[in-house]
């Protein structure tokens, strides 16, 4: 839970720190740009406080690793949520409003997963897990979103080192394989999800996993 306060505070630190006209830049998001990713940001926020505040009885159906789903392929943007993202972020018209917004909601959900009981059992997509497994989940969440935020803004702050190496293992997990150790953190994250295509040399080091590869998290 420590490690998700972490992620998620750097990550809206992070926002809070971009200049105006960086909120058109593009993001990591395939067709996104990042003040469309800050506006899916809000809506990851408003999704963790209706998470923490859906108690369930039953037994857990997932845990951090099993609650992604590996998608057949890359979203295209026609998805009607990932529309309506896009259309919402152009109706905020001024980057202080977004900002705003997250800092808002997104202080609400911080404080919510700091007071939640990490054996409590939560329901989300129709499954069951722990409070503790479910904010686990989100570190790879906020960290690749993070990176995401920053791909093509170079002097941002990155993602906390241990966020990384979090993420790395929980991909690993997802994978039921391990990248090479040459791989950095990042590197594992962005080849693992198909955020950049890996080198020849990378792609020779993967051996067999690179026809595995993308990983779609969903």
């Amino acid at each position: 839970m420590d490690l998700f306060s972490r992620s998620w505070a750097a990550l809206r630190t992070a926002v809070a720190e971009l200049p105006d006209q960086a909120f058109e830049r593009p993001s990591g998001c395939a067709g996104w740009l990042v003040r469309d990713l800050v506006c899916h940001l809000i809506i990851d926020a408003q999704d963790v406080l209706i998470t923490l505040a859906t108690p369930a009885d039953a037994e857990p159906t997932v845990d951090a690793v099993t609650y992604w789903r590996v998608e057949d392929r890359p979203p295209t943007g026609e998805d009607p949520l990932d529309a309506l993202t896009v259309r919402l972020a152009a109706a905020y018209e001024e980057p202080g409003l977004l900002t705003f917004h997250l800092d808002d909601v997104g202080s609400a959900a911080g404080r919510a997963a700091g007071l939640a009981g990490p054996g409590h059992r939560v329901s989300t997509r129709d499954e069951v897990l722990t409070v503790d497994d479910y904010l686990t989940a989100y570190v790879l969440e906020w960290t690749l979103h993070h990176l995401d935020l920053i791909a093509h803004l170079p002097d941002a702050t990155e993602p906390p080192a241990e966020a990384l190496a979090r993420s790395r293992a929980l991909l690993e997990e997802i994978a039921h394989a391990a990248f090479p150790a040459s791989f950095t953190d990042k590197d594992v994250l962005l080849v693992g999800t198909g955020r950049r295509a890996p080198t020849e040399a990378e792609r020779a080091e993967l051996g067999e996993l690179s026809s595995r590869l993308p990983l779609v998290l969903g």
